[in-house]
């Protein structure tokens, strides 16, 4: 399992589908990246945008493509 830049809880255990509200369009996540891509989403409601650009950076070095999918 690869390092996660904040703790969070990996609730799935198989790749999920995950699609960006905004464009449409979708990518498959592993259960590690699916949870940091929540625990994002989670923090931007609350203004913690500490996380998100945690969650950020980290997708940019580990899923460059999710990230331009979801977050760019």
């Amino acid at each position: 399992m690869r390092d996660l830049p904040f703790e969070c809880e990996i609730l799935d255990k198989e790749p999920v589908k995950v699609t960006n509200l905004y464009s449409g369009e979708s990518i498959i996540l592993r259960p590690d990246a699916a949870a940091v891509y929540d625990t994002i989403k989670g923090a931007e409601l609350i203004e913690d945008y500490i996380t998100v650009e945690a969650g950020v950076e980290w997708f940019i070095a580990n899923e460059p493509k999710a990230y331009m999918v979801l977050l760019d």
